[in-house]
């Protein structure tokens, strides 16, 4: 099998083929800075290297398979096709000058939460850090961001804890200055509340930002939402999460998918900031983007926009998300699903 070269950092690059440092740093400048991923237009690299790159190693893992854009928004869905046949999503968010990158971290995901399609997609396999880390090149190609960094957040297919080391190589990868140099604030992990992974991500050392899906703040409604809150109580999720505020001292945000008439009332809201009491938090509500294979409905704008105001009222900091991407079916899984 050849050598994927997306996987590696500079140094790994160098050392798994026997290079000097710096033919290392030229051949990731290339292929994560550049986005070029033919060996021959590295031109800069000797004619024997090339070659011999081509006999052995991968510059790409991925192809694109599919592009919607939206009609409304400046928002792009890609499903990009494996090496070996599957498929994973990933969106390009851009608002006024800042530009958000979605990305998926599983083929899949084997958590089930009960509105989202990439659970009812079925679970397949991990991706290597390296098909974590194209998703960001391939949304990036043609795209001139001027010079700017953009924000990557794991918040599409899959349960990041669940594939932690080739997550957080990914962010190396990300965070490398031969390459995107993304700073740490600027990347974002989002976990369903997967404990263990929490306490592991709060000794990283790092500034890379934590969120939490949350979706209910009592166990009975989220156990039926979220099916990993029967392994992971409330008690202990918030428990990992104030553990993790307090040996980092970073900010946390969580967010909630308002679905109609299941979470969306005053009562929850007040059982929301009940749970946050004395946190550092941030609080993400996004309206339900509806899979039209899925039981669930969003609420009106009235319904969102008083959720929004009983949080503000009591204190807690938040914000209501824009919905983005209906129109290309932007909701995580939906594109898998409806292409097999």
């Amino acid at each position: 099998m050849k050598l994927w070269l997306t996987d590696l950092t500079p140094s790994q690059i160098a050392e798994r083929l026997s290079l000097k440092p710096f033919q290392g740093r030229q051949i990731f400048r290339w292929i994560h800075r550049r986005r070029v991923f033919d060996f021959d237009a590295m031109t800069d690299l000797s004619l024997a290297l090339r070659q011999r790159l081509e006999e052995t190693c991968t510059a790409r893992q991925l192809t694109l398979a599919q592009m919607g854009e939206s009609g409304r928004t400046p928002t792009k869905k890609a499903l990009f096709r494996l090496a070996d046949g599957e498929t994973v999503e990933a969106v390009f968010l851009q608002d006024r000058d800042r530009v958000t990158l979605c990305v998926s971290c599983q083929v899949g995901c084997p958590l089930g939460c009960a509105f989202c399609a990439t659970g009812h997609g079925g679970y397949k396999r991990n991706l290597r850090p390296g098909e974590i880390v194209e998703q960001v090149l391939l949304l990036l190609a043609g795209v001139d961001i001027q010079g700017r960094t953009p924000n990557v957040v794991f918040m599409g297919m899959g349960e990041p804890f669940l594939n932690y080391d080739a997550v957080v190589q990914s962010i190396r990868l990300l965070m490398d200055k031969q390459g995107l140099g993304i700073g740490a604030r600027k990347i974002t992990v989002s976990t369903v509340g997967e404990v263990a992974g929490i306490y592991r991500f709060a000794k990283e050392g790092w500034q890379v930002r934590l969120a939490v899906s949350l979706h209910a703040a009592n166990d009975r409604l989220r156990s039926r939402l979220v099916p990993l809150n029967r392994k992971y109580p409330l008690d202990k999720l918030m428990e990992s999460v104030r553990h993790y505020v307090k040996v980092t001292g970073r900010h946390v945000s969580f967010e909630w998918v308002l679905l109609k008439d299941v979470n969306d009332s005053a009562e929850h809201a007040q059982e929301l900031v009940g749970l946050l009491d004395g946190l550092d938090a941030t609080v993400n509500l996004i309206v339900y983007n509806r899979v039209g294979e899925l039981p669930y409905e969003s609420p009106n704008p009235q319904t969102c926009k008083a959720f929004l105001q009983a949080l503000v009222h009591r204190g807690i900091k938040a914000t209501l998300r824009q919905e983005r991407g209906q129109d290309i079916d932007a909701a995580c899984g939906q594109l898998r699903l409806r292409n097999g």
